[in-house]
């Protein structure tokens, strides 16, 4: 007995001894197991699915929203349904079959005959019948299954997708772009945040087991970022409010704006007329300008006979983008940068006194100025405010080919704002559409002084302009501040960004009074507003071809005075009135728009001018500047062969189609 019970003592601690060590074994499998799981699931996953019969679908993501810096929704993407079937399970019985077409028939926008070809494929289990369904359509539906009447439904469900929403409707279009096929962005913000906007799909995996259970994984979709703007949306309806008004009591062939915080260079809003609807943006209607010769029955027959390359061309030509990609000679605007680069480098002290005959003959030309019989003695800022040319070609020609070249690179012209959205030209292209040192001839930096040869876009001299108000602080322009994530947590800042400085504080204080002056008793008085001080030159340039009395007007401004808060740049290309040159478009559009632009932006008025008399207010009078003789080598001609050979170079470089106005200054 006593050799029993030391076997049997024996065999417990054996025993116990295996137990720990198959529960040690356990416990390591399951750890590692779940280590597994933890770091390399989803591959594992991966394995497990690919050795078995599955069918997956697509889990889309939501596209990033696009907000205004107030929290006002530009763009959204608003979830839809769509309608799937499973003709293997609708076609197992013949009573649920016919209860459920009659189910899909009556709720949704399709007939019987529509449905049939849908299900003959008896061993699907996924066709896609309907696109784009609503909630309401689908709650409907669902609410009816619920019923006694609709209890033999099967083999209908429902998967998400989403559609691009522009709820403003036109409103900064050409900042915003559109997309197509749902996710792909083109032009504007679009186009531009493209990558941050959209999500990664995720998707459901529907696998067979071994014992004939149908099983379901899930990856859930990663939605894309939000992007909070620059854009102030009351700022952009204020714009488009009275460029609308004036295109319709006036008219014009294009208005463009831009409005911009001079501190930083942030856009507070962007306009070009002929707009068009980002949530329809493939319409014909939106051309219409472009045909104005046609009746309503002719224009309706050509878009239904016009060619697939017919209609890019007309809706290239809507969705460009004028202020961002289209170059033209800027006339007296362009003024500023040359008595600013004077004075910045010591050539003038602004004190001098020059007098003007009426021309200046440099070479073999006789170049005019905007008065033929002369102005008479002007110091710098009367210069300025009667926008005579006469005094700055002698300006010039006191600075040099160098020092004016220089102050042309640092403000900015004949290269990329890089602005953060799509359409600016390239480098190269904008670099060919100026003089710099080694071209700017005496008869090229004669007229370049006043604004002809150099070439322009708005948003080069919109941000060149700021920093001459602002204590001469270059900064990129921006139209994004921040991207976020869905629950609101920042990805992304985008601060003002310094590029460099181009003129002291001493001059920029100095002209800040200089471009009052304009406005209290110069050619920009048709501008002011009561109540306000404001600075700004006007620009007048004859449009190529010569002598066919077209003209591109524009006016930039800027207010208060003391502190500069916002800039607002008008272009109206070709006004309809008698006399396009003497209208002052550019000016009166933009006291249209300061009147209450001002305001609302809560910019309180110091100045005294109360009971502003415009009556008597300046405008600018062209005169051929070469007195009928024109050189072979004429800066617009030039100007307008250069800039097709770089729109031809720069059609690969961006996704914006880029052509150029070419003007001729006056």
């Amino acid at each position: 007995m006593k050799k029993r019970k030391v076997f049997l003592k024996r065999m417990r601690k054996n025993l116990l001894i295996v137990s720990l060590i198959v529960s040690v074994a356990l416990i390591g499998l399951i750890v590692r197991i779940i280590f597994i799981n933890k770091n390399d699931g989803s591959e594992y996953e991966q394995v497990i699915l690919s050795q078995k019969n599955y069918d997956s679908l697509v889990v889309p993501f939501k596209r990033g929203d696009i907000l205004d810096r107030n929290g006002t929704v530009l763009a959204t993407s608003n979830k839809v349904y769509n309608l799937v079937i499973e003709p293997k399970n609708i076609l197992k019985d013949e009573e649920k079959k016919d209860a459920t077409i009659n189910a899909i028939t009556s709720y949704f926008d399709i007939t019987a005959e529509e449905l049939a070809p849908y299900l003959e494929d008896s061993n699907s289990l996924y066709k896609v019948v309907l696109r784009r369904i609503s909630y309401d359509e689908v709650q409907a539906f669902n609410e009816f299954c619920e019923t006694d009447e609709g209890k033999d439904v099967v083999g209908v469900w429902f998967e998400d997708n989403y559609i691009r929403v522009y709820p403003n409707g036109e409103l900064a279009c050409h900042l915003l772009g559109y997309t197509v096929s749902g996710d792909e962005g083109l032009g504007g913000i679009e186009g531009s945040y493209n990558s941050y906007l959209n999500g990664e799909n995720g998707r459901i995996y529907t696998y067979l087991t071994d014992d004939y259970n149908f099983q379901k994984t899930v990856e859930p979709a990663t939605n894309g970022y939000n992007l909070i703007t620059t854009i102030d949306t009351e700022v952009q309806s204020i714009v488009q409010q009275n460029a609308e008004e004036y295109m319709e009591t006036t008219g014009a062939k294009n208005i463009s704006v831009l409005v911009m915080d001079p501190q930083n260079c942030e856009i507070l809003a962007m306009y070009n007329a002929n707009q068009y609807d980002p949530n329809n943006a493939y319409s014909l209607d939106s051309t219409r300008y472009q045909f104005e010769n046609l009746t309503d029955e002719q224009f309706e027959e050509m878009t239904e006979n016009m060619t697939d390359d017919e209609r890019l061309e007309a809706l290239n030509k809507v969705w460009r983008n004028f202020v961002v990609s289209d170059s033209f000679e800027p006339g007296s605007t362009y003024k500023v940068f040359t008595i600013a680069g004077a004075i910045e480098e010591g050539v003038i002290t602004g004190d001098e006194v020059f007098n003007c005959d009426g021309y200046q003959q440099v070479a073999d030309y006789k170049i005019n100025c905007v008065r033929r019989e002369g102005h008479g003695e002007l110091t710098v800022a009367q210069a300025l405010e009667k926008s005579c040319n006469d005094v700055l070609m002698q300006i010039a020609a006191k600075e040099g080919a160098a020092i004016f070249d220089k102050y042309q690179v640092l403000f900015g012209f004949g290269q990329r704002t890089n602005i953060d959205i799509s359409g600016e030209e390239s480098e190269s292209a904008l670099a060919s559409l100026v003089y710099h040192e080694d071209t700017l001839n005496p008869v090229e930096l004669a007229t370049s002084s006043f604004g002809q040869g150099v070439t322009v876009t708005m948003i080069q001299l919109g941000t060149a302009f700021c920093s001459v108000i602002n204590g001469g602080y270059y900064y990129e322009p921006h139209v994004v501040s921040q991207i976020v994530d869905e629950d609101g947590n920042v990805i992304k800042n985008y601060d003002k960004i310094l590029v460099r400085r181009t003129i002291s504080e001493e001059t920029s204080e100095t002209m800040k009074q200089i471009l009052f002056q304009v406005v209290e008793e110069g050619t920009g008085k048709k501008a002011g507003v009561e109540g306000y001080t404001i600075g700004g030159k006007t620009g007048t340039a004859e449009k190529w071809p010569r002598n066919q009395g077209n003209y591109i007007l524009s006016f930039i401004g800027f207010a208060p005075v003391e502190n500069p808060q916002v800039v607002i740049y008008c272009i109206v290309d070709e006004p309809n009135v008698e006399d396009q040159s003497t209208s002052g478009a550019g000016s009166i559009l933009f006291n249209m728009i300061a009147e209450d632009l001002l305001p609302y932006m809560n910019i309180y008025k110091t100045n005294d001018n109360y009971g502003l008399d415009t009556s008597d207010a300046e405008t600018e009078t062209p005169t051929p500047i070469y007195d009928g003789n024109t050189p072979e080598n004429d800066v617009a001609g030039q100007t307008e062969e250069s800039t097709q050979d770089a729109t031809d170079a720069a059609a690969g470089e961006d996704d914006s189609e880029n052509t150029s106005e070419n003007t001729e200054v006056q």
